[in-house]
């Protein structure tokens, strides 16, 4: 990382940049934000405040692709390009843009103010998108009813999990209020939450400053709520497969996984919130262990947690000697398809891109007279070095 004179790059105090780039108890270690592309990405390697934030999210894209691939791996599992599995490349989508959009958001903000701005703005709409991941995943597999048949008796309906004789046929849920939202609500109320929370929390970087942690942290809080719901049902209701069933064995450790992932969760708003560490002593934590690197290690875990939950019952369904995945016929709620999977999320993915465009427009109308500025001042003293 060197300039063309030969000098490295000094990292300065809170007191030497502007006030956009300072963070709450962060003192030291600050970029100036008029790097190239090229000290950018040597700044990895280089202790300044923002580089535990890149590598906290950036080694978990293969920590959690280690984990997911084992899937296909498994005995009577589909072929990976199976619309069986289409939810869950969603799901893998939504994580890994999420993790490298976060990582590379901490490495090249320095490049100007407005890089600042869009890196952050491509930030919240990755972590939007992959709610709506989640959602998917969670509808195919962990909602009891979608995509399943069955494989032997009249016009191929919906299996009955629960083999309860006794059971009413009026409606195929344990809580038939729920009918209504998971069949037609649950998806498009997803999208729409994600929508909102890209809006909150881009304005917060134009609006709202004071209290713009709390605020994102609390926003994220209701695309969690919309997209959980299939797990609460799960949870409020007996399997949907019998207890003689191996199915049912293999699904017995979901709720450890969806209570773990809640706990991390829990754990990384405390500490976006709180700023603990570096809140008790200013400076102390500037390079390492200050609150946003134990943030981004919470949520990776939450991920973590959360993918297992979902391997947890997409190998429950693959047990069950019952069930024909993918549908091979028409049923109330079909089986997964391009466009109930891929095709929500780029129906969703342009949308939020769109958003990102307007907001960094704007980004550009306040910054960039000052990012020209800051362009002048550096290349005086490039001219002095020569």
């Amino acid at each position: 990382m060197l300039l063309n004179c030969g000098q490295p790059l000094p990292l300065l105090r809170h007191t030497d940049v502007p006030p956009r780039v300072i963070e709450n108890f962060i003192l030291t270690g600050y970029r100036f934000p008029n790097y190239s592309l090229r000290d950018c990405l040597l700044s990895a390697f280089r202790p300044t405040n923002e580089t535990g934030n890149f590598w906290t999210h950036f080694l978990p894209v293969f920590i959690f692709s280690y984990y997911f691939v084992e899937v296909f791996g498994w005995e009577g599992a589909p072929h990976g390009d199976e619309p069986f599995f289409y939810p869950l490349w969603n799901y893998f989508i939504g994580v890994f843009c999420l993790l490298m959009a976060s990582s590379m958001a901490h490495l090249l903000n320095s490049m100007s103010l407005v890089v600042r701005e869009v890196c952050f703005f491509v930030d919240y709409g990755t972590i939007s998108s992959y709610t709506v991941g989640s959602s998917l995943a969670y509808y195919y597999y962990i909602h009891p009813r979608a995509g399943i048949v069955e494989t032997g008796g009249q016009n191929d309906s919906h299996i009955d999990l629960k083999h309860e004789p006794a059971r009413s046929p009026t409606s195929p849920y344990a809580i038939p209020e729920f009918s209504v939202f998971f069949e037609t609500l649950y998806i498009p109320s997803a999208c729409v939450v994600a929508i909102i929370c890209v809006l909150s929390c881009c304005n917060t970087r134009q609006r709202w400053r004071r209290y713009r942690y709390v605020i994102r942290t609390l926003v994220f809080l209701l695309p969690f709520l919309v997209s959980s719901t299939p797990v609460f049902y799960r949870l409020l209701t007996r399997s949907p497969y019998s207890t003689a069933s191996s199915s049912f064995t293999a699904s017995t450790s979901m709720p450890i996984f969806f209570y773990r992932h809640c706990l991390w969760l829990l754990v990384s708003a405390v500490f976006n919130i709180s700023k603990f560490p570096e809140r008790l002593a200013p400076g102390r934590f500037d390079i390492w262990g200050h609150s946003h690197q134990w943030f981004h290690c919470c949520t990776f875990l939450s991920i973590l947690d959360e993918l297992h939950m979902i391997k947890v019952e997409v190998r429950a369904i693959l047990l069950s000697p019952n069930l024909l995945l993918p549908p091979a016929t028409l049923s109330r709620l079909p089986g997964p398809t391009v466009a109930s999977t891929y095709g929500v999320m780029l129906l969703l993915q342009t949308t939020i891109i769109s958003i990102i465009v307007w907001f960094s427009w704007h980004a550009n109308s306040i910054y960039g007279p000052q990012r020209d500025q800051l362009e002048k001042e550096h290349l005086k003293k490039h001219l002095k070095c020569h």
